[in-house]
C-alpha cells in the first residue's frame, strides 16, 4: 500500500514536517540526493507561503504512477499538493517570477523556483477563494535538465487524502494503458486503515495485469482478486483512443461526473462490493469522448452534493489541480474530511493551460 503524507500547515513548526515528509517520499521513490534536495526546497517554499500569505492550509505528499498522461509509465514521482482557502493570487504570471513576493497574495515567494526545478508544476488561483498548487519531482530527463518531456494526449491526475492524517488511505487510484485503451480505476476499500488500504491496493495492482479487458470483465476479474480482502467499491473508466469513446462501469459508492459540451452529467455505479457482493449484471455506459471532455471520479469521502467546477479555465489545468480544487471546494477550512477521500480526473489535452517549465516542454 502507498504511504500518504497529509500535513496541516498552521504554524512554523509544520514547515519542517513538510520538508521531512518530502525527503521520506523521495527515499521511497529512489530519487537521487540532487532531486531529493529539489523536492525539499519545493516543499519548504509551498509550506512557508501557506503561512505567510494564506493564513495556513494543507500539503499532501504521495507517490504517483506515471504523472498525468497516457505516456508509458516510468518510475514513481513525488507529488506535492498545496491547498488553501486564502485570498488568491491576483497576477499569477508575476507571482511565478523568481524572487517575487507580496503579502497580498495567497502564494508568492519561490513559485518561480518551484516551476523551474519541478518535473511538472501547475497552479490555479481564484481571488477570494484560494489557491491550489501541484508539483511533481522525479528523475530529470536527459534532454531536459530540469524535468521530463510530456507527450500530448489524454491526461490523468488525482489526489488522495487519508482520514485524520493516517499513514495510509483506504482509497487508491491508478491508470494503465494497453494498445489503444487508457483505463482509469478508483477503489475505496471498506472501512479505514491498513486493511482497507490492502483491498484498494490489490485492485490497483490487478489493473496492471488486466487493463486490456473491457470494464465489465475487468470488474469481474477484480472481484476474484479482492475476495481474500474485505472488499472495495470500484469504478473503471476506459477510453478507446481510436474510437474516441468512453466506457464506464462501477460497483459501490464511487461517484462519477462527465463534462462535455459545457455541461456536467452523472455516471451511475451499481450497488454492491467488489470481492463480496458483485451484482449479477453490470451495465456499461458508453459515451463519446470529445475535445473538451473531462471525467471526475471520487470516493464517498467527498460530499454527495458537491458542486462541479464552473470555471472553464480551471478545467484546462493539470488534472491533479482540478482534482485538488474539487476536493478543497467541497468543504471548507472549518469542515474536516470525515473519511478517506480521493478524486481522480481524466481530461482531454485540448486547451491545456497553466504554468510551463522554462524550456518549453509540453
Amino acid at each position: 500500500m502507498s504511504r500518504v503524507w497529509d500535513i496541516p500547515v498552521q504554524d512554523s513548526t509544520r514547515v519542517r514536517d513538510v520538508r521531512v515528509a518530502a525527503e521520506d517520499a523521495c527515499a521511497r521513490a529512489g530519487l537521487t540526493p540532487y532531486r531529493t534536495a529539489a523536492a525539499a526546497l519545493v516543499a519548504t517554499e509551498l509550506a512557508t507561503n501557506l503561512l505567510k500569505h494564506a493564513g495556513g492550509g494543507r500539503i499532501t505528499i504521495s507517490l504517483v504512477h506515471g504523472v498525468d498522461t497516457a505516456d508509458a509509465p516510468g518510475g514513481p514521482l513525488v507529488q506535492l499538493v498545496s491547498l488553501d482557502h486564502g485570498r488568491g493570487i491576483p497576477d499569477i504570471a508575476t507571482a511565478l517570477g523568481d524572487g517575487y513576493t507580496t503579502s497580498g497574495s495567497s502564494l508568492g515567494a519561490g513559485l518561480g523556483t518551484c516551476l523551474r526545478i519541478s518535473n511538472d508544476f501547475d497552479l490555479h488561483s481564484t481571488p477570494g477563494r484560494g489557491t491550489v498548487a501541484v508539483a511533481r519531482i522525479g528523475p530529470p530527463a536527459p534532454s531536459a535538465p530540469g524535468g521530463q518531456r510530456r507527450p500530448a494526449g489524454p491526461r490523468i491526475g488525482g489526489i488522495n487524502i487519508p482520514l485524520a492524517q493516517a499513514d495510509c488511505s483506504g482509497d487508491a487510484w491508478h491508470w494503465a494503458r494497453t494498445d489503444t485503451r487508457l483505463t482509469l480505476l478508483l477503489a475505496d476499500g471498506l472501512g479505514h486503515g491498513p486493511q482497507a488500504a490492502r483491498a484498494s491496493t490489490t485492485a490497483t495492482r490487478e489493473l496492471d495485469t488486466c487493463a486490456h479487458l473491457p470494464p465489465a470483465e475487468l470488474l469481474r476479474r477484480l472481484d476474484t482478486a479482492l475476495r481474500p480482502t474485505r472488499g472495495a467499491a470500484v469504478a473503471v473508466a476506459q477510453l478507446d483512443l481510436e474510437e474516441s469513446q468512453l466506457s464506464f462501469a462501477g460497483i459501490g459508492n464511487i461517484g462519477a461526473r462527465l463534462y462535455a459540451d459545457g455541461a456536467w452529467r452523472p455516471l451511475l455505479s451499481r450497488p454492491g462490493i467488489v470481492g463480496a457482493q458483485r451484482p449479477a449484471t453490470l451495465p456499461v455506459q458508453r459515451l463519446p469522448w470529445q475535445d473538451d471532455s473531462l471525467l471526475v471520479l471520487h470516493s464517498d469521502g467527498l460530499p454527495s452534493r458537491w458542486s462541479p467546477p464552473h470555471d472553464p479555465h480551471l478545467l484546462t489545468h493539470d488534472p491533479a489541480v482540478v482534482a485538488a480544487a474539487v476536493l478543497r471546494d467541497a468543504g471548507s477550512a472549518a469542515s474536516p474530511l470525515r473519511d478517506d477521500t480521493s478524486v481522480a480526473v481524466l481530461a482531454s489535452d485540448r486547451g491545456r493551460s497553466g504554468p510551463r517549465p522554462p524550456d518549453g516542454r509540453p
